[in-house]
């Protein structure tokens, strides 16, 4: 298998450091959010960030959060019609 990072291995210092303020903020918009926009639940992602929450994620109840789920995955046939499904049969 190809190494997929191959690429931090041409990037200089100051872009690494980049990359990883760009990662790090990335997964502390996604820990940090709440009711329909938490689509997920990845403590072991959010522990690479050297600070920790504090909090518990706010979910809404199960009605809610489904439908949320569903409007998600409605929006996913919007923004990439041609995804492949995981569809069996």
């Amino acid at each position: 298998m190809k190494n997929p990072d191959i690429d931090l291995e041409s990037k200089s210092r100051d872009e690494l450091i980049t990359e990883a303020k760009t990662l790090r903020e990335a997964i502390r918009r996604h820990r940090d959010c709440s009711g329909h926009e938490l689509c997920s639940y990845h403590p072991e992602m959010w522990s690479l960030l050297p600070e920790a929450s504090g909090k518990p994620p706010l979910v809404p109840d199960w009605p809610e959060f489904m439908e949320g789920c569903l409007q998600y995955r409605r929006s996913l046939d919007t923004a990439s019609p041609n995804a492949q499904s995981t569809k069996k049969g």
